[in-house]
């Protein structure tokens, strides 16, 4: 190729191209309740664009927030976060978040003294106290960080969906979707003879301890993994380390655990949004659920079966059924051959299939915001900027004198 066509070729790129975007997963640190929290934030940041493409600040698409299992933190969710990115609009700005709940992965009070800190007093981790935290981090992070949006897409694995759910029933005006990878039903054991308050009486303390030095053990977490992923290539030593590496550098692991042990199930929240000492049914919050509602689950899970997959449905379609004026709509797809963390072990598939879900659920939404007479107003400013784009290439293409070569 001679080097008039190599300029050219570099000036019809740089016209007729769409936007070049990178995709970087920043690790993030905010403050809840005192307390350091780490979370992550994936954006897709225009390098360049084309007088084809705009990327003004009204076409950021709604925020997706995932949340992880028990026992890891966001690292968790990175080969979804990198295949969402594949899957995405590259002409629009969407961020992805994802997040260590306090007293997992990174997200631990200051100076730990296994429960019997200053800053650890009075805590219990348990899924009200996680429910929260996500609620607090939607609003005073993910909300005010976004131009327009003012909802998240949620997304949940095993009690990342138990949260999910906590968190759509109690807010609804914060999610515009739910989606559910294997989400467990059941959270909090409720055990006797301590509320699960730091810090810990010494029997529980001792027995929690024991227990999580088992669990953490390597051997351990390598066999549950081979338990938890149909696909055993899914994962590897360097996950294992990951996880184990959760419960190394706090200094607060074994209270921890111990709290999350003996800690309750979901509160029932009265009208003014106080919590009672009362346990909420799963099933029950679920049907509270005013979003839509994608049930994503591995068939080969050990735990969470396709069973209570079906449940879930029919527990939506009947809340559906009696309360037609929501509109909502749910939908459960079975993963075939993926077990309890379809997230980590079939990124591709929940990627594309969550993309097409909160994409049709967007499209509905974006149609009657916007209505008519915004869709008209950019398909004619498309057209007038591929106009002036074709323009503009020809008069480059004559002042350098390849005109007569190159233009028909």
């Amino acid at each position: 190729m001679s080097m008039k066509q190599q300029i050219l070729s570099v000036l019809v790129s740089l016209l007729l191209s769409n936007v070049v975007a990178s995709f970087e997963i920043q690790p993030k640190s905010w403050t809840f309740r005192g307390h350091p929290i780490a979370y992550e934030e994936a954006t897709l940041h225009p390098s360049s664009t084309s007088p084809l493409t705009t990327t003004t600040e009204e076409e950021e698409d709604e925020p997706i927030l995932l949340l992880n299992g028990f026992g890891v933190g966001s690292f968790h969710q990175h080969r979804l976060m990198n295949s969402l990115n594949l899957d995405e609009n590259k002409n629009t700005k969407r961020r992805m978040y994802g997040i260590d709940y306090l007293g997992q992965g990174k997200s631990w009070p200051i100076d730990c003294q296994d429960g019997f800190g200053k800053n650890e007093c009075g805590l219990i981790y348990s899924v009200d106290t996680w429910a929260n935290q996500i609620i607090n981090f939607i609003e005073e992070v993910i909300l005010t960080t976004t131009t327009s949006p003012k909802k998240v897409h949620l997304v949940g694995n095993s009690v990342g969906g138990h949260l999910s759910v906590i968190i759509a029933s109690r807010r609804p005006d914060l999610i515009s979707t739910l989606t559910l990878l294997n989400a467990t039903p059941v959270w909090g054991l409720n055990l006797p003879f301590w509320s699960g308050h730091l810090p810990p009486p010494r029997i529980p303390h001792t027995i929690g301890s024991y227990l999580f030095d088992r669990i953490r053990d390597e051997n351990t977490i390598q066999q549950y993994l081979a338990a938890a992923y149909e696909n055993k290539d899914a994962f590897d030593d360097v996950l294992v380390k990951q996880i184990r590496g959760c419960t190394e550098s706090s200094g607060g692991g074994h209270a921890a655990f111990t709290s999350i042990l003996w800690s309750t199930p979901a509160s029932v929240v009265d009208e003014d949004g106080t919590l009672t000492n009362k346990p909420a049914d799963f099933y029950t919050l679920l049907a509270s659920v005013q979003c839509n509602v994608l049930l994503l689950f591995g068939s080969r899970d050990p735990w969470c079966t396709p069973s209570f997959a079906k449940r879930m449905y029919q527990t939506l379609a009947s809340s559906s059924r009696r309360n037609k004026q929501q509109q909502q709509q749910q939908r459960y797809i079975e993963l075939q051959n993926i077990g309890h963390c379809p997230n980590h072990e079939a990124p591709v598939a929940v990627s594309r299939t969550l993309h097409r879900w909160i994409s049709s659920s967007s499209s509905s939404g974006d149609m009657k915001h916007h209505g008519p007479q915004k869709i008209v107003f950019m398909i004619a400013l498309t057209i007038i900027l591929t106009l002036l784009s074709l323009l503009l290439l020809k008069i480059v293409l004559q002042v350098t004198g390849f005109s007569k070569q190159f233009m028909v």
